[in-house]
């Protein structure tokens, strides 16, 4: 069964000595404020992984404003100030509608950054670190055959991706509930019955309804719940960034699939550490 991460920008919540606490999702650009404030970097008492911002930035400026080599020197101090970094998204490039109408480019033009920003990632990590690389090459697109595009064009970079600790997939998010999801994730299984596949932004129904074809995956879904619907015993009048009430969610969706969730880590970590109940 999959591995759910809990998708906050509540980044102190790595930091919270709660024994309940799931793996989390945390954004690059909700950590860079404390690079660019001079906060320090507290160690993390919880596996987390990494979330680019590429959505927000794409949406936001219709570019990527930072550079390869500053985005591998953030999750560089990450891993070594904050720990129990898992693994680290790319700078991809949504395939979206709207981040196309942003951007200006196609869907070919998008893949193509894609595969060349992961390339370029791991050049330089290389450059910099003795460690594993932390990031995940993502496929992107928007229909079956864009997807099957996308892991022809890794092949032609060199990049194996059946040898990845985990694989990355976007543009699906909002898309759980549709068919043409589920023939990409079949046709994917069909390439490789092991791919480690992390699907990116997956609410609810698509944890549950492409359980066994995902690895793992991250989700937000609790927020929105907690804006719309808050816990009417809690004082405050939204719980989209309420701890208790993202638990609550997590314990529920969890339960749904019955399953102990092992966040992925890389293999820089002892492998005793790798059964952490959380």
């Amino acid at each position: 069964m999959p591995t759910v991460y809990l998708t906050t920008h509540m980044d102190e919540w790595l930091h919270l000595n709660h024994p309940g606490m799931p793996p989390l999702f945390v954004s690059h650009r909700r950590l860079a404020r404390r690079l660019t404030s001079g906060r320090p970097l507290r160690p993390a008492l919880h596996w987390w992984g990494l979330d680019s911002g590429g959505f927000s930035e794409l949406d936001l400026y219709g570019t990527w404003r930072t550079t390869p080599a500053e985005y591998v020197a953030a999750p560089l101090r990450y891993d070594t100030e904050i720990g129990k970094l898992g693994w680290a998204a790319p700078q991809d490039w949504m395939c979206e509608p709207p981040q196309l109408a942003k951007t200006g480019l196609t869907v070919r033009e998008h893949q193509a950054r894609t595969v060349d920003n992961f390339v370029e990632l791991t050049r330089l990590w290389a450059d910099v670190s003795d460690e594993d690389c932390p990031f995940m090459p993502t496929l992107q697109g928007w229909t079956l055959a864009d997807y099957l595009n996308c892991w022809d064009m890794y092949g032609d970079a060199g990049v194996d991706l059946t040898w990845q600790p985990v694989v990355g997939l976007g543009s699906v998010c909002k898309r759980e509930r549709t068919e043409e999801v589920g023939e990409v994730l079949l046709a994917l299984h069909d390439l490789d019955p092991e791919l480690p596949i992390h699907a990116f932004g997956f609410k609810t129904v698509g944890v549950r309804k492409y359980a066994d074809l995902i690895e793992t995956c991250d989700s937000a879904a609790w927020s929105k719940g907690g804006f719309h619907r808050p816990d009417p015993d809690c004082d405050k009048a939204s719980c989209s960034n309420c701890l208790h009430y993202a638990l609550a969610w997590y314990a529920r969706v969890t339960e749904s699939l019955a399953y102990v969730p092992a966040p992925i880590q890389r293999s820089i970590f002892p492998a005793s550490e790798f059964d952490l109940a959380v």
